[in-house]
């Protein structure tokens, strides 16, 4: 087992070995799900469809405390404009921040 060219002979088998695994992921036709036959558990539209249903619930859930406190109830359309408001504000502190320190 002295022979030099052992230790070579088995790295260049597993070089070859990884190269041939490497070259099947690349070049063999469809993907890994397909061979698989991997499907994602919900659709696309179900993802969708879920969201909006979880803002509803948020929405209702903050409204039901406000109504307690005796405060006014928000609408859908008052947190999209909150949050479209707050998303300039770190913007513009952001662009502020990069001219501040000589950034484009």
């Amino acid at each position: 087992m002295n022979d030099p060219f052992f230790g070579i002979g088995v790295l260049l088998v597993a070089a070859v070995v990884v190269g041939i695994l490497l070259a099947i992921g690349k070049w063999y036709p469809g993907s890994g799900a397909e061979q698989l036959d991997w499907k994602p558990a919900r659709s696309y539209e179900d993802e969708v469809s879920l969201e909006l249903e979880d803002v509803d619930q948020m929405i209702e859930a903050q409204n039901e405390r406000r109504r307690r406190s005796g405060r006014q109830e928000i609408s859908e359309d008052e947190v999209r404009a909150e949050v479209a408001a707050e998303e300039r504000r770190q913007a513009e502190r952001a662009a502020q921040w990069r001219r501040e320190h000589g950034e484009a």
